[in-house]
């Protein structure tokens, strides 16, 4: 099976009240950890690559990784660019093979993100096969790789400029911000998570059938962090958004939902676990074997508890 657009992937989400769980990867044993979930689970899947990604691992070897993903899983999956910042990087990902790819013009004036997007769906949809463009309104707080948004310059997104932003851009989803962020910090010690449901609501009316992104959506599973601390490591205070609110969102417009702090933090937990209990080992495979096996099991967790999508492969 080739790779997929996410356009019939979303519209079938939309309707069954699911979301397609979009996993960050950026080396074999992180996809095949995700692959091997989605396998036991029967679930579509998209593997996405930041720009962080791309300059660890280089485009093209993450590209034949998930060709040898296909080849093994069958799946229908989806390889998205996450975080484009340019009209340049967007086009060389579309010209390598991706099947979808993120413009982010949030940090822009509305009309500079408008006029950014629609250059990048422009040519995204000129291609053969048609490639689906997904954009963004507001700003999320956190750091994750190049994205750095402080709490100041962090905003939720308006619901009267979506209705606009779409018709003039013709993206093909919408990420939004209603109290989600990146990293592994996403709430202070003592707030209360909380996500901004009426955004949704108001957001899907004004955008109706139309499909919604969470970033920065983690859970911040405690079990590794607790981990990743009782073997020299230092997160305190690391807190994530709550699976039930994740999964409410899945039920309502919510078709994708951006997955990438989990699968580092169970994979940092399972090494430092390994080194501290055998430091005997120098073999790689005896510390990245178990590190694959934590990210298939959160993966595995995420696609049947909060995304909802197990069996709609």
């Amino acid at each position: 099976m080739p790779l997929v657009s996410t356009k019939e992937m979303f519209k079938k989400a939309y309707e069954g009240g699911y979301a397609i769980g979009a996993f960050n990867v950026n080396n074999m044993e992180i996809i095949q950890g995700i692959v091997n979930a989605a396998k036991k689970c029967n679930a579509p899947l998209i593997l996405q690559v930041s720009a962080g990604a791309r300059k660890y691992a280089n485009q093209t070897y993450l590209i034949k990784l998930v060709e040898a993903a296909l080849i093994d899983s069958n799946l229908p999956i989806a390889l998205h660019l996450d975080h484009g910042d340019t009209f340049e990087l967007c086009k060389d990902c579309i010209d390598g093979g991706f099947t979808s790819v993120m413009i982010d013009g949030s940090h822009l004036p509305f009309e500079d993100n408008v006029e950014l997007t629609r250059r990048v769906v422009d040519y995204a949809h000129s291609r053969d096969p048609y490639v689906t463009v997904e954009a963004e309104l507001g700003r999320l707080e956190g750091v994750e790789d190049d994205i750095n948004v402080s709490a100041e310059d962090a905003s939720y997104t308006d619901p009267d400029e979506v209705q606009e932003f779409v018709r003039r851009t013709g993206c093909d989803s919408l990420a939004i911000a209603i109290g989600t962020s990146h990293g592994a910090y996403k709430f202070k010690p003592g707030q209360k998570p909380e996500l901004r449901f009426d955004i949704l609501e108001e957001v899907s009316k004004r955008l109706p059938g139309f499909p919604i992104v969470l970033h920065g959506a983690s859970s911040v599973v405690p079990e590794y962090v607790d981990i990743i601390n009782k073997y020299g490591g230092n997160m305190p205070d690391a807190i994530g958004v709550p699976e039930n609110m994740l999964r409410k969102a899945a039920s309502m417009a919510v078709c994708k939902i951006n997955i990438d702090s989990d699968l580092r933090l169970a994979m940092t937990a399972m090494i430092r676990k390994n080194m501290a209990e055998h430091p005997e080992n120098f073999d790689p495979r005896k510390y990245l074997g178990p590190a694959r096996d934590a990210i298939e099991s959160i993966v595995e967790h995420k696609i049947i508890n909060v995304l909802g999508c197990d069996g709609k492969a």
